[in-house]
């Protein structure tokens, strides 16, 4: 049985559910990653925000010639605004069966880790389980050289 706490990323990068949208999109470009947790002035994990989450701000929408939303005015609003708040999490000793069921029901990328107070000690992505299948995955450079030794 292979766990959460073994395959989890340990102490995320979070952000506040009081941050803008904007702080966010730049945090996830920075950090290159696809989800952040949310959480709120006691650090309590509030929510989950995604790359998906902010798309949507890629098209405003319009409403017959109407123009309802503005792109700067989008990027201002607080993180709440667009984030997830129905966070589905698991603690550290949930079986990886257990998140990646979890994952296909919801249609998620990213689950959260919790620890027995409810706190946010880390989480588990998609790409943490593909490694599970690949423990020793080789280098770009390493695949390289072994498609080009395969063709002779």
């Amino acid at each position: 049985m292979t766990t959460a706490h073994e395959v989890m990323t340990e102490d995320p990068a979070t952000i506040s559910m009081a941050a803008t949208v904007g702080e966010a999109a730049r945090l996830l470009h920075s950090l290159d990653v696809r989800h952040l947790p949310v959480v709120d002035d006691e650090g309590t994990l509030v929510g989950m925000l995604s790359d998906r989450d902010l798309r949507a701000l890629a098209f405003p929408e319009v409403i017959g010639e109407q123009y309802v939303g503005e792109v700067q005015t989008a990027l201002e609003a607080p993180v709440s605004s667009i984030m997830s708040s129905n966070v589905v999490a698991v603690e550290l000793e949930d079986d990886v069966s257990v998140i990646i069921e979890l994952m296909l029901d919801h249609k998620i990328g990213a689950i959260p880790v919790v620890d027995s107070d409810e706190s946010l000690v880390g989480i588990v992505s998609y790409v943490d389980l593909l490694r599970l299948l690949s423990p020793e995955e080789p280098s770009r450079k390493g695949r390289a050289e072994a498609i080009g030794q395969t063709r002779t």
